[in-house]
């Protein structure tokens, strides 16, 4: 069976602590590879690597370090079909999606190339008599990133080509769960001319996230992942003295208003909602009809697109969506809609005994619709990470603001309404951290940042954009005088420009 090692020092290593994962094919449940689970020793090593190499890729102008994003970009995108499929055979996700997500992942690094002009620092000549004042942006040394599943190719480039375009050396520890995108990620990037060590990938689990955390030659860590996980890393990498960035669970509000078109929200609503089969941290997963007459109309457009959803094998290219990671994930969704059913709610589509002919075996999951969901309910308060939607009725706009701005997560919102007042209005007040107006996964571009806010996110600083070049890097100011001779004695005061 296939073994998937670690990528250390420029070279793909076998793992050598005895202990490894099951990787599975999610359309059939069979094991498919076996991953290494690597030691504290493992680990140390690759930050070993990293440190020796970081040096001189600092000292590598700029305009040099974006070249090698630049052949990077032009290496994946020759391989973009044989990654997208190796991407759908692990997760799951249908291979239109698969691409889409390695596509979001090479626009961070297509932002990156950028690195020259965002390195860029401040000058003042003559700031005082005879004295210049400028900073300059520098590498913080060996970093590191620990990314999900859902999002194997596109979170780790989030992460690493900013943190590599700026000079730092990066670890990244990705998920055990479909780890074989990011081991040929860092075979790309030293085909790109990326000197060994500068990118290094350690497999693993907890044991391997620990060493990150305690190590102090790495100096920032981002995460992506469930909040119980954010909340652990966060608390731990600071308490050890690093910069650290999280971003953990969601419950994203979808609001649509009596003048929304109706069509426009069902279409948004659906996509949104049980693409790569509700498994994504921006994924709508409770509807906001505002209004009785709303929600009704809604309801009835919504059930028979949601029953006419097709699932199939990653495999399929007429499939909405696939089959979930693993059957313990699917379980505990399953376990979800139970609860919503035992807590009253009303289960309008059921997805729960969906079987697949062929692949009986497989994590699927048919699309789930929900009505009359309460805020004390579970399938309202906690993340499902599936193909279920819950429909929470709204007497009016004011209700329907309060329930995203009051919900713990506050990771994406959107609005569908044709009234700007109320649009304006709503961006303003809504206590989330990314907002869609008639766009129902409001993900930024690269060029801007991407964070939720509350138990969504922990840090001060944002992915991509120019909050990654400010996480990977710290600012140096530097005070210059040159004497022209003239001795002028000790100053004891505290120095000042007049």
């Amino acid at each position: 069976m296939r073994e998937v090692g670690h990528f250390i020092g420029g070279k793909t290593v076998s793992g050598t602590s005895g202990r490894f994962g099951d990787v599975f094919n999610p359309s059939t449940g069979d094991v498919q590879a076996k991953v290494a689970l690597a030691s504290k020793a493992e680990v140390e090593a690759a930050i070993a690597n990293a440190e020796a190499a970081q040096p001189a890729w600092a000292a590598t102008n700029p305009q040099r370090r974006a070249r090698v994003m630049f052949k990077f970009l032009e290496l994946i995108q020759k391989e973009m079909d044989s990654l997208a499929a190796l991407l759908a055979s692990e997760h799951g996700k249908v291979i239109s999606d698969a691409k889409g997500d390695i596509q979001r992942g090479v626009e961070v690094v297509e932002f990156a190339c950028g690195v020259p002009h965002l390195l860029k620092g401040e000058f003042n000549d003559s700031a005082g008599p005879g004295i210049d004042l400028y900073s300059m942006r520098q590498p913080l040394g060996v970093v590191a990133g620990i990314t999900p599943f859902n999002f194997p190719a596109m979170i780790p480039l989030w992460k690493a080509a900013p943190a590599i375009a700026c000079g730092n050396a990066f670890v990244l520890k990705p998920s055990e769960r479909d780890p074989s995108v990011p081991m040929r990620l860092a075979e790309l990037f030293l085909e790109a001319g990326l000197p060994a060590g500068v990118f290094n990938v350690v497999n693993g689990d907890k044991e391997a996230v620990d060493a990150l955390l305690v190590d102090p030659r790495i100096k920032a860590i981002g995460f992506v992942g469930s909040t119980p996980i954010a909340e652990y890393i966060y608390a731990t990498g600071c308490a050890h003295g690093k910069r650290v960035q999280c971003f953990g669970g969601a419950k994203n509000h979808m609001i649509i208003m009596p003048d929304a078109d109706m069509d426009q929200a069902v279409d948004a609503l659906v996509g949104a909602g049980y693409g790569a089969a509700g498994e994504r941290c921006m994924a709508i997963s409770v509807a906001v009809p505002v209004g009785e007459k709303t929600a009704d109309a809604l309801v009835q457009k919504l059930i028979p697109r949601v029953e006419s959803l097709k699932v199939g094998p990653s495999t399929d290219p007429q499939a909405d969506y696939g089959p979930l990671v693993t059957k313990a994930h699917l379980n505990k969704v399953r376990g979800y809609v139970d609860t919503g059913v035992k807590e009253g709610a009303k289960l309008l589509v059921d997805g729960r005994n969906f079987k697949l002919q062929g692949y009986e075996n497989g994590n699927f999951l048919g699309g789930c619709l929900f009505d009359n969901v309460t805020k004390d309910m579970t399938i309202y308060k906690e993340e499902i990470f599936g193909p279920v939607l819950s429909v929470v009725r709204a007497k009016d706009y004011a209700e329907a603001l309060r329930l995203p701005s009051e919900h713990e997560y506050g990771n994406g919102v959107s609005i569908f309404t044709r009234d700007g007042d109320t649009a304006r209005d709503f961006t303003s007040k809504v206590n989330v951290g990314m907002v869609g107006v008639n766009f129902a996964i409001p993900v930024p571009l690269a060029y801007h940042t991407f964070g939720g806010w509350k138990r969504s996110g922990f840090g001060d600083l944002n992915q991509h954009g120019p909050d990654s070049i400010r996480f990977y890097t710290k600012t140096k100011t530097v005070t210059a005088r040159w004497p022209s001779g003239t001795k002028e004695g000790a100053e004891f005061s505290i120095p000042t420009m007049r």
